[in-house]
């Protein structure tokens, strides 16, 4: 049967990870599906603390809770599948065992590749998921260089006038960089309770990798923190174009309406018909309008151009 994200797999912790059959003595790896976990399989090795561990498909936010026998918690990244799905992980950590509960199969391809590449040296359940963790944000500051790339690339579109779409992608950036903040937040609290180790799972080692842990995330946080102020910068700028745009436009308008001020008033004056208005009756009375029609623009316009209004 093929091992994969739809099937339980059990990992012997060692030198390198060793697929087992079934949960043997010593320190082991269980990997399983929310599906899996509600139907409380039975391992031998994971009797009396396996319940404790959470559904990845009821995973919310990234915790971490030490119970009298165990360490468990959930983790949501901002990272999705290619079907959509939100890559988040249920687990549960005692000093020989590491249970992992995952339905989008990103942890099952971490693991792997953490087989691969044989990372550590001490054997472990707290270096097996400390190397899972920094396996799980070793791309992040790369996305987040991208992240900033987009917003520099708009920005400079910002200042060239090109606003189309500009409002939306903005928005859509800044809810992501808030995910990111949000989610390096929380797993540095995850990090901190790794480090304080209340149950004595860990080894000094161990602790001291959760604290570099912590210190990373930490630097993460305040990337995507810088990230969420960048979002703010540019929107701000969006929206200084916009006004100067409005500005424009209220100028020509502005600058229409003092120009025929003056023609409405003649056409005001004249149009009451009154008997008593020579200019009605005179041969070069509607020439003489026109003339002086001419000439109010024309003046308007000089000032206009005087006072430097374009």
């Amino acid at each position: 049967m093929e091992r994969g994200a739809g099937v339980m797999v059990l990992y012997q912790i060692g030198p390198e990870l060793s697929l087992v059959d079934h949960c043997t003595e010593g320190q082991v790896l269980v990997l399983l599906t929310s599906q899996e976990l509600s139907q409380h399989p039975e391992l031998k090795c994971l009797e009396g603390v396996l319940q404790h561990t959470p559904l990845a498909r009821d995973a919310r936010v990234c915790k971490a809770e030490a119970r009298r026998d165990c360490l468990c918690g959930t983790i949501v990244t901002p990272r999705y599948t290619k079907e959509g799905e939100r890559i988040a992980f249920g687990y549960m950590l005692t000093a020989s065992v590491v249970v992992i509960c995952d339905d989008s199969g990103a942890a099952h391809a971490l693991i792997k590749r953490l087989g691969r590449e044989k990372r550590w040296q001490e054997n472990g359940p707290g270096r097996l998921f400390y190397e899972f963790l920094e396996l799980l944000i070793y791309r992040d500051l790369h996305h987040l260089e991208e992240m900033e790339d987009q917003l520099a690339q708009m920005e400079d579109r910002g200042l060239s006038g090109e606003l189309d779409g500009f409002n939306a992608q903005v928005s859509r950036l800044r809810k992501e960089a808030a995910a990111w903040f949000r989610y390096y937040d929380q797993l540095d609290d995850v990090a901190c309770e790794l480090e304080e180790n209340e149950n004595g799972f860990f080894s000094t080692n161990e602790t001291r990798l959760f604290h570099m842990l912590e210190k990373r995330l930490g630097r993460l946080r305040n990337e995507a923190q810088l990230l969420r102020e960048y979002c703010l910068q540019v929107r701000e700028l969006f929206q200084a174009e916009i006004d100067i745009r409005q500005n424009r436009i209220m100028k020509i308008l502005t600058i229409v309406t003092t120009i025929f001020l003056p023609l409405s008033l003649l056409a005001g004056w004249y149009g009451m018909n009154f008997t008593g208005m020579p200019e009605l009756t005179w041969k070069y009375g509607y020439p003489t309008v026109i003339a002086v029609s001419i000439l109010v623009v024309t003046v308007c316009l000089w000032i206009m151009k005087k006072k430097k209004f374009w």
